[in-house]
């Protein structure tokens, strides 16, 4: 991976953990041990005291008390403004709001609306038994209608992610069905197809793949939200077209857009967000490394995760791992060959 070059990076601690286990989460299975605020404050000390006396480009910095469920804790509204004081800039809520306390709190939304954004993202991956299946919490699809409901209530916009697995296609049109009775139209209602990624809890969910030929038949309609949503004409690819496409092209600098954040487990471990939670991936300890040691660690590419990014090119990685005749569809090559470097870092480096 390249050095850090960006003027500005985030640091995110996972303060209250979630109240939900998805099988579909990039992140794996947290638990719900928990940091105070006083840690945030010297967690967030490490890294200002770094980017001051450090030579790096970095100049701000983000900060979050969450990398899971926001506004978790019922001490929320001091944990915005912490985040407010502490990080540079007005927090960035990325459209996702706590969707277990908008099912059970009355006074979150109206709070939630006027720090913004208007917008919440809401998860299905199917009816009610598939969906608590997903998140492995009974009540998880009830909170879903509720907090969609609540949210047009508050004159806000709720947007459905509904994840495309083999479990989803028998329950879309029921789905779909149920969400026009509540909203009226999707035309309006933003909702979008996704497949889950393969990395994480994620992983174990590649048997429920669809292939190419299994979704054949999606409503037009909600490829076009779709699209429109993901900005993009191509919603996904077999594996087949995309080993193909890789192997043509096997140096093709890998779309990374996102912000580069650290995130700091309950525990004190610090990951990057290139990578998932699994161990081959941390950094180190904040607790027991200096942050000059973690980010010297990234920049380095000094752990297996980082490691096997460098030294494992995609065309072995894809000789070894793929199938020219795959039918099983994914968002891109980049989503392809993270699956190939799931498999390479568990084989390498997993528990035997």
């Amino acid at each position: 991976m390249p050095m850090i070059s960006s003027e500005r990076i985030g640091v995110a601690f996972d303060m209250a953990g979630c109240p939900n286990r998805c099988r579909h989460c990039w992140l794996g299975m947290g638990g719900n041990q928990t940091l105070s605020q006083t840690d945030v404050r010297w967690g967030v000390a490490q890294f200002r005291e770094f980017i001051q006396q450090a030579d790096t480009p970095i100049r701000t910095l983000a900060v979050s008390t969450h990398f899971r469920e926001p506004d978790l804790r019922d001490d929320y509204r001091d944990l915005y403004d912490l985040e407010t004081e502490l990080g540079d800039g007005k927090p960035n809520r990325f459209e996702l709001l706590s969707i277990w306390r908008i099912a059970r709190d009355r006074t979150y939304l109206p709070w939630a609306k006027s720090v913004g954004p208007d917008t919440c993202q809401i998860t299905f991956f199917g009816m009610q038994e598939t969906t608590d299946w997903f998140y492995r919490r009974s009540g998880a699809f009830v909170d879903a209608l509720t907090a969609t409901e609540r949210l047009l209530d508050q004159g806000m916009k709720p947007r459905w992610q509904i994840f495309l697995t083999t479990k989803l296609l028998p329950e879309l049109d029921d789905l779909l069905a149920l969400q026009e009775k509540i909203t009226g139209s999707y035309d309006e209602f933003n909702v979008f197809l996704n497949l889950p990624g393969p990395e994480g809890e994620a992983s174990k969910l590649e048997h429920l793949r669809p292939t190419i030929d299994q979704v054949s038949d999606l409503p037009e309609k909600l490829l076009t939200t779709s699209r429109r949503h993901m900005n993009k004409e191509i919603l996904w690819s077999t594996e087949a077209e995309l080993v193909s496409e890789i192997l043509s092209a096997p140096f093709l600098k890998e779309e990374r857009t996102e912000d580069l954040w650290f995130f700091v487990c309950s525990n004190w471990d610090v990951y990057s967000n290139i990578g998932t939670l699994d161990p081959w991936w941390c950094l180190g300890n904040l607790k027991t490394d200096s942050v000059e040691t973690i980010l010297r660690r990234y920049d380095n590419n000094e752990v297996p995760g980082l490691k096997g990014l460098v030294q494992f090119l995609p065309e072995s990685l894809v000789k070894e791992f793929g199938n020219a005749n795959g039918q099983k569809i994914y968002a891109n090559r980049h989503d392809l060959l993270a699956l190939y470097s799931d498999k390479l870092c568990k084989r390498e480096w997993g528990r035997k």
